[in-house]
């Protein structure tokens, strides 16, 4: 099913979007969306929804089970809470993507912005992804409890040199981000340490891109050309002198 957002109000779109999957639609496409919030928010199941143009904020937030796909860019926190599905974002994605996500995966070909993937978090057998294919900004994986992020600095539509921002995983207590090439540890927040590759990280790293680079119609090999740098937490509580009494 074909819906035209233009310049609708985000509240008559999503209205919209919910009224079309009550009447039985399994697929939607989305066109001419410009910044409308809120796209895809709580949506359950084996729905699959295409979107041409830029969604607004919170696209996927708290969403269970769809498979999201924008053809262009999208705004902050995208996969907000998600716990499960996917969203495939073919430009940049903004600030906060993937905050506090809990499950799922998030595929963007270009950059991100700041703050990705904070408080993200393993959720039972949930192992919540988000795979960037440029650079990323400040506080990348900030407080992150669990999951996996990575950053490949391929796609680097900001043209910038450095691959990551600062204050890498600061308060970081859990979860695993790997990033294509060298990592100075001067870009390392509290808590935050670099760690050999091991062959489960190897393996776990070559699965996920597997799939990145098929989603994306990239080759796998020109990826693994140029080895991936492990950041992990130090410590499982990285400030617990400072709530702690004597």
């Amino acid at each position: 099913m074909r819906i035209v957002a233009n310049y609708k109000h985000y509240k008559e779109l999503n209205e919209e979007v919910v009224q079309a999957i009550k009447n039985g639609a399994a697929q939607l496409t989305l066109e001419d969306v410009n910044g409308q919030r809120f796209i895809a928010d709580c949506l359950k199941g084996k729905l699959k929804i295409d979107i041409y143009g830029t969604p607004g904020n919170d696209l996927g937030m708290f969403m269970d089970g769809p498979t999201v796909t924008v053809f262009g860019n999208a705004q902050d926190g995208v996969g907000n809470t998600m716990s499960s599905g996917k969203i495939i974002i073919h430009g940049d994605g903004r600030d906060i993507v993937g905050h506090s996500m809990r499950g799922g995966k998030i595929f963007v070909r270009g950059d991100v912005g700041y703050r990705v993937g904070i408080h993200m978090k393993t959720y039972k057998s949930n192992v919540p992804i988000i795979v960037a294919g440029g650079r990323a900004g400040d506080f990348l994986g900030e407080y992150m409890a669990g999951g996996i992020i990575i950053i490949l600095g391929m796609h680097n539509t900001a043209k910038k040199t450095e691959i990551l921002g600062d204050w890498v995983a600061t308060g970081q207590h859990g979860g695993a981000i790997y990033v294509r090439g060298e990592v100075d540890d001067s870009k390392l927040g509290n808590g935050a340490a670099q760690f050999p590759m091991t062959a489960d990280d190897e393996m776990t790293v070559k699965k996920v891109l597997t799939e990145y680079c098929r989603v994306f119609g990239l080759g796998l090999d020109s990826v693994f050309e140029t080895d991936f740098t492990k950041i992990a937490p130090v410590s499982h509580r990285p400030y617990a002198a400072l709530y702690t009494c004597e």
